[in-house]
């Protein structure tokens, strides 16, 4: 796998060992541009790993965000989504249909939405002492499909 040497090199700083289940999720989430749950992780991987539990999984995919190898979303729909965080994919955010569930990646924007997010964070930073990391910018609303349902 292309990715693998790269993975392991990544999390070698990490206390833990490079295990199965670390490198079937991160290929199962390099390969796909869907924003899955655990659930779906978990029933994607047991056909091919059928000694995989879903315990694991959510372990794994805690263990695989702190190391920044993928993202966790909370998109208001009950259970959290991932994708795998590369340095080849542009910034983006996500349109969330609040009937279908559909996400939508966008990156229109980036550029205007970054200098904006910047200034705000420095803003924020500053007044509230506060160090910002990350930020997720998320539209809730109809996508095409369920405006015509």
């Amino acid at each position: 796998m292309p990715g693998q040497h790269r993975w392991r090199k990544r999390f070698a700083g990490h206390v833990c060992r490079w295990t199965m289940p670390r490198e079937a999720i991160l290929k199962l989430l390099s390969q796909t541009t869907k924003h899955l749950s655990a659930k779906e992780i978990y029933s994607a991987l047991l056909r091919s790993y059928p000694g995989i539990g879903l315990t694991t999984v959510y372990r794994t995919l805690d263990l695989l965000e702190k190391t920044g190898m993928i993202k966790k979303f909370n998109f208001r729909q009950g259970e959290s989504r991932y994708e795998f965080a590369s340095e080849n994919k542009p910034h983006h955010h996500h349109l969330i249909c609040t009937s279908c569930g559909k996400i939508i990646d966008y990156s229109d924007f980036a550029d205007e939405e970054l200098e904006l997010v910047d200034k705000s964070a420095k803003h924020l930073a500053e007044k509230y002492k506060f160090l910002v990391q990350d930020h997720n910018i998320e539209f809730y609303g109809l996508c095409q499909q369920c405006q015509k349902d």
